[in-house]
């Protein structure tokens, strides 16, 4: 049996996914980045040898994307997000799709066609608003654990709208709403249909709505948000985290059965 390795470093996350020869996922690991992305990509590697019971000689290939994809000296190959994610999701959906990818910096809207190739995409890098960062500022201006957002926001029967575009002044806004008495699991959701807002001004769903990321698999009331804003159902892949990673070791795998 052969391995391969894809390593997806974000701004925030690092994640590592190992492969077998049949594309099935033998072991992941992830961590958060730091800012030695180097040790934390080796320090992913090694918790997912240990995992899968394999040696470092075992892995054929190894490919690294996301933030810090030139900073992991030990993958041969590197691969921009767009390609692994694209690649993962198609991996699962296996459709014509819209991926929508929600980082802790970035947001990403990629369009595939019926064979999994890319028709277009567009990122997000102006500013926090729709991105994990904005949760977690507006997390920190609640004084809430991040961990406790989805939960609150779920529970919520009124949800409070922020007309702010700009996530310092959102937070600002945070608390002249707590000042007028709303309660603190309505504003949570409001945050969270913020960040929806601003992927649904990046482009529209062709195909089925696909949703990836860290943010998505700790928050999944935003793919059900994303559900109503959009008005069509959105799948949610296995380990949505980790499909970026899951992506670069696929690609890893490809490039070996072509000789690359």
């Amino acid at each position: 049996m052969q391995y391969y390795c894809g390593v997806d470093i974000g701004a925030s996350a690092a994640k590592l996914v190992l492969v077998d020869e049949n594309r099935q996922t033998v072991a992941r690991a992830v961590a958060r980045s730091g800012v030695d992305y180097a040790q934390t990509a080796r320090r992913c590697l090694d918790e997912a040898l240990s995992i899968a019971g394999l040696a470092e000689e075992q892995i054929q290939r190894s490919l690294s994307t996301g933030y810090g994809r030139d900073n992991v000296p030990w993958a041969g190959e590197t691969a921009t997000e767009i390609a692994c994610h694209s690649k993962g999701a198609f991996h699962h959906i296996g459709q014509a799709m819209t991926v929508v990818d929600i980082g802790a910096q970035d947001c990403k809207m990629i369009h595939l066609d019926g064979e999994g190739r890319r028709t277009s995409f567009k990122m997000n890098r102006k500013c926090a608003a729709g991105t994990g960062s904005f949760l977690e500022e507006i997390a920190l201006r609640l004084d809430l654990p991040i961990s406790e957002m989805n939960g609150l926001a779920e529970q919520s029967t009124k949800e409070v709208s922020l007309g702010s575009f700009c996530t310092v002044f959102s937070a600002t806004e945070i608390l002249a709403k707590i000042r007028a008495g709303e309660r603190v699991e309505d504003i949570v959701k409001g945050a969270f249909r913020s960040v929806i807002k601003r992927i649904v001004e990046m482009g529209t769903v062709e195909g089925i709505l696909v949703m990836t990321g860290g943010v998505v698999a700790h928050n999944p009331l935003l793919a059900t948000l994303a559900e109503t804003s959009f008005g069509t159902a959105a799948q949610v892949p296995p380990d949505p985290q980790c499909v970026g990673a899951f992506g670069a070791a696929l690609l890893a795998l490809e490039q070996a059965e072509k000789g690359e």
